[in-house]
């Protein structure tokens, strides 16, 4: 991967419409979203203020944002085979799996970018509405900043997972409904299991996994922060990797 291939795949992130309005759509719900429901549970204290996590409550807005990076991801790829691009940039790029790296440095990078103020922006949010209450805590508290940093990490890796999935099937429609399956419906599926064994497989399952390290607490039906979020980084290892293969093996 050379510094001219990130570069160019760059310049089409600048010149795609969709880039901007998505990660504008991921800042003000991850932003919003803070607002709104640190309000919420204001009017609606908890019972047991000591088992309050007021960073969860300020990172809520991240399991809808990542929608919205995720899909993003997905047409940064699916887009250039749409309108036939590809062969231009297979061309330039004759290698190929350059271009793929070079798609993903430049997404991660940008989306790294935005996430970082606007979960940090969140957290402050949330915890001066919390504050009415004081049911907020502090950026230094113990885990806190890890829990913060740690949503940007995860719109980061479902950016990328996106990326992955759009690259592997190289088709829109086919691409958003795998990456809406591996973040919502494999839950759904776990949770329609005996409960003996669905807290067990649910922690292991992308998005369950890759959320660990945005919690401060942890129990038994979630893994440890990096370890859940190592999980979910293979996940995505493993998709970037088979489009690779198919980048590789296959015609464009």
């Amino acid at each position: 991967m050379s510094v001219r291939v990130v570069r160019a795949e760059f310049t089409k992130l600048r010149s795609v419409p969709s880039t901007a309005w998505s990660l504008a759509t991921a800042v003000v719900l991850v932003v919003a979203f803070a607002a709104m429901y640190s309000t919420l549970r204001v009017t609606r204290p908890p019972a047991d203020p000591a088992a309050f996590d007021a960073t969860a409550v300020a990172l809520a807005g991240v399991s809808l944002a990542q929608i919205a990076v995720g899909v993003l991801g997905v047409l940064l790829v699916t887009g250039e085979y749409a309108t036939g691009l590809i062969r231009t940039s297979v061309t330039a790029v004759p290698t190929r799996l350059p271009l793929l790296w070079g798609k993903s440095v430049a997404f991660g990078l940008v989306t790294a970018a935005v996430a970082v103020p606007a979960v940090v922006g969140a957290f402050f949010v949330g915890q001066s509405v919390l504050r009415r209450e004081h049911l907020d805590v502090a950026f230094g508290a113990p885990g806190v900043a890890r829990a913060v940093l740690g949503g940007a990490l995860y719109l980061v890796g479902v950016g990328l997972l996106g990326l992955a999935l759009g690259a592997l099937l190289r088709n829109t429609a086919g691409a958003v409904s795998a990456l809406f399956g591996m973040l919502f419906a494999l839950q759904m599926v776990a949770g329609m299991l005996p409960e003996s064994i669905s807290d067990d497989i649910n922690k292991y399952l992308p998005a369950p996994a890759g959320l660990a390290v945005t919690y401060v607490d942890h129990d038994r039906y979630s893994l440890g922060p990096w370890a859940g979020f190592g999980v979910f980084c293979l996940y995505v290892g493993v998709l970037l990797g088979l489009a690779a293969w198919r980048l590789r093996r296959r015609d464009v």
